[in-house]
């Protein structure tokens, strides 16, 4: 049976089999719009539109404000003393109480979010750098120029981390925090190396790679142009693993004096709490607030590396859009349903 109408039977040629499909021209003078800057910067952060991640960034963006405007946002200066208000416990006048010799909590928080931050993105920035240029390098060539970046790759997944930045701490009396940062970034960038190896491994050999080593496309145009979007949910996830990484690192060592307490952020204000027996004593107001900061960074690192991994993973995204699509619905995602069809002729029967 001939599929295609007669109009365009009339248009087509002798040769065209009869149950051929024939595209119609576009129109004349109607170009096709191709997606320009901003929508394929739009599609590579798609991954940050569902609400596991605009919960995280909105969390994490309060931080990042609040580690801007540390001076205009905290009432005193951190190493401010009030002599006449020692361990006094939250009240009007410090909101989030005093420590041991009256200085003001709040504002020693709200000045160690400002050192959080810039370790913890200054060594996801490294990291991730880092870990892009071996990791996709080590994936993409092939022969002793691969293995070799791998095997480096190896060699810093089993360096011990901890135990490098008490030796690069102790070399300095007051280590900057940038020098922090550095080592963290440092020996953070392995593990993400390996997974983009790994991604970069399987990309190489698809067609749209191979169709650009045929044209001649130099190396750096099939990595930044071919490979890289294809990557981004992988470095995206990467970079927020790393920052959480830092982060922690950053307060455990501050907590066990590696860090000079001398230098904000939330470890050190753990640290003197702890020195001057607030534990034990019940001064909640010390260590509640930097404990409860850190887990809110936590948890919205957490939720932005959720809301990745749903966008990655195409069964966790499918179910995220089916279950937003029962509560447009009006119906709950928790309930089972259960379709019970029975026959027609079976109801006449009986």
């Amino acid at each position: 049976m001939n599929t295609i109408g007669d109009a365009t039977t009339a248009q087509r040629p002798a040769t065209t089999p009869s149950t051929a499909t024939v595209r119609s021209p576009a129109p004349a003078g109607k170009r096709v719009k191709r997606p320009g800057f901003w929508s394929k910067l739009g599609a590579a952060f798609a991954m940050f539109r569902n609400r596991k991640s605009i919960t995280g960034l909105s969390i994490l963006g309060f931080f990042v404000l609040v580690a801007i405007f540390a001076d205009v946002l905290a009432p005193y200066s951190p190493t401010k003393v009030d002599n006449t208000a020692r361990f006094q416990p939250p009240s009007a006048e410090h909101w989030l109480g005093t420590t041991h010799i009256g200085e003001d909590v709040l504002s020693q928080v709200i000045h160690g979010t400002r050192g959080v931050i810039v370790v913890g993105f200054l060594a996801a920035i490294i990291a991730t750098v880092i870990a892009i240029i071996v990791g996709v390098l080590s994936g993409y060539l092939r022969g002793w120029r691969g293995e070799g970046l791998s095997a480096l790759t190896n060699v810093f997944l089993v360096i011990p981390g901890i135990p490098l930045i008490i030796i690069v701490a102790s070399m300095f009396e007051d280590p900057p925090l940038i020098l922090i940062a550095g080592v963290l970034g440092l020996i953070g960038w392995a593990w993400g190396a390996r997974v983009l190896r790994a991604q970069t491994m399987s990309l190489r050999s698809r067609d749209f790679v191979q169709a650009a080593r045929a044209n001649g496309e130099p190396l750096r145009r099939i990595i930044t142009v071919e490979m890289l979007p294809n990557l981004m949910a992988l470095i995206a996830a990467s970079f927020v693993g790393t920052v959480t990484a830092a982060i922690i690192g950053l307060t455990t060592l501050s907590y066990i004096g590696i860090i000079p307490v001398t230098t904000y952020n939330w470890g050190t204000i753990l640290n003197w709490a702890s020195a001057q027996g607030a534990f034990r004593q019940g001064q909640w107001w010390w260590f509640l607030p930097p404990g409860l900061c850190i887990a809110a960074i936590g948890v919205a690192l957490s939720l932005i590396n959720f809301g990745i991994d749903e966008y990655v993973n195409p069964r966790l995204r499918s179910a995220g859009e089916r279950a937003r699509a029962m509560k447009k619905k009006g119906m709950n995602v928790n309930d089972t349903v259960t379709v019970v069809r029975t026959d027609v002729k079976t109801q006449e029967n009986a």
